[in-house]
């Protein structure tokens, strides 16, 4: 990799990243690589001059993220409109997205400049709501958009459509509409299915319904959904991959298609998509 400009971003609330950061800005730089460090990082090395994590990913050729595969989400809404690549380094459990164990941190750096690496293109959503005719938000997400009830509410009611044709109403404590890297997120606590990331599709999976007809529905990647709220909720709201809240009053449609963007995650060869299943999920060993 011809890269010079190396963007940071760090999960505070792990004690091994102070240590860590520490580190590998020094080994970074002492091979004349430019780190870019936001302002949360850049606090905790006691350094004055952090940017914005916006202005970082604007600047940076790739990203490198401590933390967990929170930390990532937010790097990929952060890397998408460049589709810069992104290396996570787990500091926390294991995690489906972050790739680098931390005790092999140097190495896979030596690897990334030695351009012995793959990259992992990754679907995305993109959301925009509609009120009255009008876009009143927008934004991009790698896992899912979750379109759910208030704190009071007993139960809302969805009309989903998809590619302009009327699919169901449903009643439920909500949806959720995620990509294949989501599919192993909220959806399957939900009791949707665990579907590869190369499959280009999307999935509706309701929460709790209220008839119990209503399945998980996998779509193809390139479709339009259409989920108008039609029930009057306080409170009820999309949320995008568990960190962004758009509130939604009666009426507001949340139109949901796949982003011209993709996460562009770093791999190497030998790590497998269904090892980190069977670790993650405890499955045996067979």
């Amino acid at each position: 990799m011809k890269s010079k400009n190396i963007g940071i971003l760090t999960k505070p609330k792990f004690p091994e990243v102070t240590p860590t950061l520490q580190g590998v800005v020094t080994w970074l730089r002492e091979r004349n690589i430019t780190v870019l460090l936001d302002t949360t990082s850049a606090a905790l090395l006691s350094e004055s001059g952090g940017i914005q994590k916006t202005q970082l990913a604007g600047t940076a050729d790739v990203l490198l993220v401590l933390g967990g595969d929170g930390t990532i989400l937010n790097a990929a809404r952060l890397a998408a409109e460049r589709s810069i690549p992104i290396l996570g380094v787990n500091m926390g459990g294991l995690g489906f997205l972050t790739e680098v164990r931390l005790d092999n941190l140097y190495p896979s750096l030596e690897r990334v400049f030695a351009n012995d690496y793959v990259i992992d293109e990754r679907l995305m959503l993109q959301t925009h709501v509609h009120r009255h005719g009008e876009t009143v938000a927008r934004g991009i997400m790698l896992n899912d958009i979750v379109i759910s009830k208030g704190t009071l509410a007993r139960m809302i009611e969805l009309r989903i459509a998809i590619q302009g044709q009327f699919v169901t109403n449903l009643r439920a404590d909500g949806l959720i509409v995620s990509t294949p890297t989501g599919s192993t997120a909220y959806s399957l606590s939900a009791g949707g299915p665990i579907i590869n990331p190369a499959v280009q599709s999307l999935i509706l999976t309701p929460i709790s319904p209220h008839t119990l007809t209503h399945r998980p529905l996998i779509v193809p990647g390139n479709v339009a959904i259409d989920v108008t709220l039609t029930s009057k909720d306080e409170g009820a709201m999309a949320t995008l991959d568990g960190q962004v809240g758009i509130a939604m009053t009666q009426g507001d449609t949340a139109v949901v298609l796949a982003s011209e963007n993709r996460t562009k995650l770093i791999r190497f060869p030998e790590s497998h998509y269904y090892e980190v299943l069977r670790e993650k999920l405890k499955w045996g060993d067979g």
